[in-house]
């Protein structure tokens, strides 16, 4: 089993040296949904929200989720990111919207607490907006999909079984 990277010798958390990486292509996706009441899907499908399109101002503040994660998370290297694209689908059929985001960069380090954060912020900004007619939504399965780049290459979720 790998050690935590994050932790010296000593139990003392510290930012892990990535100076002496090679810069490549990395790509992460992640994923997550948030559950509603129906009534609140089809306000948001509509656009008749009051505070506006709902689903425009998540994507957007996905996109700004990710460029920030390295001041949210402590140990998290600040990187320039290449790409991030945030999907937001309403699922009708689970009174939920289903959120995908990719996060790309080329450097020495992975992409995936991007991808993460930007997957968490979007849905809860879809939270916030809506929470005047649904404070019940909760926010679910939100997880890595898959990884590529660096040294580890390749990774995907496994199906569940």
């Amino acid at each position: 089993m790998s050690k935590l990277t994050h932790i010296k010798e000593t139990g003392e958390a510290h930012m892990v040296d990535v100076g002496g990486k090679a810069a490549t292509a990395r790509e992460a996706v992640a994923e997550g949904r948030i559950r509603m009441q129906p009534e609140t899907l089809r306000l948001i499908i509509a656009g008749g929200h009051q505070k506006g399109d709902v689903l425009a101002v998540a994507r957007v503040a996905g996109i700004m989720a990710a460029k920030k994660t390295a001041e949210l998370i402590p140990l998290c290297h600040p990187i320039a990111l290449t790409r991030v694209e945030v999907e937001l689908t309403p699922d009708e059929k689970q009174s939920a919207i289903h959120c995908r985001v990719i996060a790309a960069t080329v450097g020495p380090t992975g992409v995936e607490m991007e991808a993460l954060t930007a997957v968490q912020i979007a849905l809860l900004t879809v939270y916030d907006m809506c929470k005047a007619v649904d404070r019940g939504m909760t926010l679910t399965d939100i997880g890595l999909v898959s990884k590529r780049g660096g040294k580890s290459g390749e990774w995907r979720r496994p199906s569940p079984t």
